[in-house]
């Protein structure tokens, strides 16, 4: 049974047509609310360091500096192949135990960056700076803690 009172019937275009005037006056209203393809709601953009002025820049001046940062680590990679010290035992094992790890941290560092910018080249270039710096670090505790068949020490003998 159809519940319908006495004479009255509804109309609902009139209804409707308040109800959209009810949604228009309501802030970022959709017109077509309810009617068509589903929209996305727009989500404001979080703002960055570098969305001051000059937005048109920005985009060269990170992927300048996602290079820069790749670039240093290749640089520093380099540069522990051709480490001119001994590093045998000692303070200058140390020290080059710290340029080793520097060479790690660059390379995550451009990884990272790299990654954010979407920076196919630089990616894969830091990737390799950061197995590189691991491959260094290896070869020297690797035979330190025993993994090798000749031990290597980590302090120098005192002289007699």
């Amino acid at each position: 049974m159809a519940s319908k009172e006495k004479g009255k019937e509804h109309d609902w275009d009139r209804e409707m047509r308040e109800v959209d005037k009810l949604l228009a006056k309501l802030p970022e209203a959709d017109p077509t609310l309810g009617r068509g393809v589903p929209t996305v709601p727009k989500t404001p953009r979080m703002a960055g360091p570098g969305d001051a002025a000059g937005a048109g820049t920005t985009g060269a001046v990170t992927a300048f500096a996602t290079w820069f940062r790749v670039g240093l680590g290749v640089v520093l990679g380099i540069g522990m192949f051709v480490w001119p010290y001994s590093h045998v035992c000692g303070a200058r094992l140390l020290f080059y135990l710290i340029g080793a790890s520097t060479v790690v941290v660059a390379g995550v560092w451009g990884g990272f960056s790299s990654w954010r910018r979407r920076l196919g080249l630089a990616h894969l270039l830091s990737l390799g700076v950061v197995l590189w710096g691991l491959a260094l670090v290896a070869g020297v505790v690797l035979p330190r803690a025993g993994y090798s068949n000749q031990p290597a020490i980590w302090f120098c003998p005192e002289p007699k």
